[in-house]
């Protein structure tokens, strides 16, 4: 498909069509070849299903040179641009962040997603702490020529159930999109949010184009289509689905005729 640009410049449009660009998470380069001949645009890993094909919790528990080595095979098992879930960023410091992203993109990747919570607990980082993060990505980016798209995650949503999401947590998530777009971010996700009112309000004030996580509760993608969210990612849940249907193939295996 061409060079990294090549992939990175197509990944970024592909953010912008009519279409939210729809990234069924792969999690080794079996799944993303499988995700690619459906006719896929693009590869996305999902960190949750990354550690747990691996054999660890999510939370950065996985080695990041096991999780860059696994992205470095995913890359060149298709032709597709690669965006990757850094989690984190795997640092305590910002700087520590930009040293991940240039080895992501070292690794081929043409797209990150950095999430604003902290690994342990959970809890929200504070804004300006998590721009710096941000800065610190896009300037690797730019050290290595490559218009990466850095999927800024605000774990805003996740901080409370769905029946409690209400319009001022909107605002506190459109708060950290407009800081993160100055740092230079390219994109928000926000896991959780599944309201249909609530996303119409957020992507219609958001500076970035909004991704959402399918998930029950969820509008379909022609609603979502709609209310023009620019991407949809379904985290964990393919890597659950393949596990539950290799469970249930086992124990068909190993039925014993009545």
């Amino acid at each position: 498909m061409g060079t990294q640009v090549d992939k990175a410049v197509l990944f970024r449009s592909l953010h912008a069509g009519a279409q939210p660009l729809v990234l069924y998470n792969a999690w080794d380069p079996g799944s993303a070849r499988a995700v690619a001949e459906s006719g896929a645009h693009a590869i996305a890993t999902g960190s949750w299903s990354v550690a747990a094909a691996h054999g660890y919790a999510d939370g950065e528990r996985m080695p990041l040179a096991l999780a860059l080595d696994n992205l470095a095979r995913i890359v060149a098992a298709t032709t597709l641009p690669v965006t990757v879930d850094l989690e984190g960023g795997y640092g305590e410091t910002a700087e520590e962040v930009g040293v991940t992203v240039a080895r992501s993109i070292e690794a081929g990747a043409v797209g990150c997603n950095l999430e604003d919570s902290h690994p342990a607990g959970g809890g929200l980082r504070g804004i300006a702490d998590q721009a710096a993060r941000l800065a610190q990505a896009r300037a690797a980016a730019e050290t290595a020529g490559v218009p990466l798209f850095v999927n800024a995650r605000t774990d805003v949503f996740l901080q409370s159930p769905p029946d409690a999401h209400d319009a001022a947590m909107v605002e506190r998530a459109l708060e950290r999109a407009r800081a993160y777009a100055e740092a230079g971010a390219n994109g928000l996700f926000v896991p959780g949010l599944a309201d249909d009112a609530l996303i119409a309000m957020l992507v219609q004030a958001s500076p970035l184009p909004v991704n959402v996580m399918a998930g029950p509760g969820t509008p379909s993608l022609s609603r979502l289509a709609a209310l023009r969210v620019a991407r949809v990612s379904h985290g964990p849940g393919p890597y659950l689905a393949a596990m539950g249907a290799l469970a249930q193939a086992a124990r068909q295996a190993a039925a014993i005729d009545a």
